[in-house]
């Protein structure tokens, strides 16, 4: 493996790569997944990221949830309700607002294609103990706030 060291430097060097590993192994995992439902690996991630939300929607979160322009958040959200995964309501409170709701049954095929390919996933942490698997938790945490705060710092720079 490239970037073999001795002590806390070979092991930054080992992470350096084995992390590079692993973001292009998920990217491509994620391109596939949306091939095979027939949707763009952005819009997956959209899906994946409205099935973890308690409740529908605005546009205006799905742009937050994505980093994307509210301009868009409306395509993709477009193009999931043609895929028909989401529809757009009038808010009951407010009916001036537009919530984006997850479609049930689609959700459910969706989770159904999510679990047949998770397989054994939970398999892989078998061998940790509690203390161990905290820190593999932790460490997804820390993943996605510091992934959260590079996309932010990225499109700061645009233009």
């Amino acid at each position: 493996m490239a970037g073999k060291g001795t002590g806390r430097s070979g092991l930054l060097a080992e992470l350096s790569v084995v992390s590079r590993r692993y973001m292009a192994s998920y990217a491509l995992f994620n391109q596939a997944v949306a091939d095979r439902i027939g949707l763009h690996p952005t819009d997956l991630q959209c899906l994946n990221l409205l099935t973890l939300e308690e409740a529908p929607v605005t546009t205006g979160r799905v742009a937050e949830l994505t980093g994307l322009t509210t301009g868009s958040a409306t395509r993709l959200v477009d193009r999931l309700e043609r895929a028909g995964y989401v529809v757009r309501r009038r808010d009951e409170v407010d009916r001036r607002r537009v919530l984006v709701a997850t479609v049930p049954e689609r959700i459910a095929e969706f989770g159904r294609l999510w679990d047949s390919l998770a397989g054994d996933w939970f398999s892989l942490f078998d061998e940790l103990d509690d203390t161990e698997l905290a820190v593999v938790v932790r460490h997804m945490e820390r993943t996605v706030d510091f992934g959260r705060e590079q996309v932010a710092r990225l499109r700061a720079r645009r233009g």
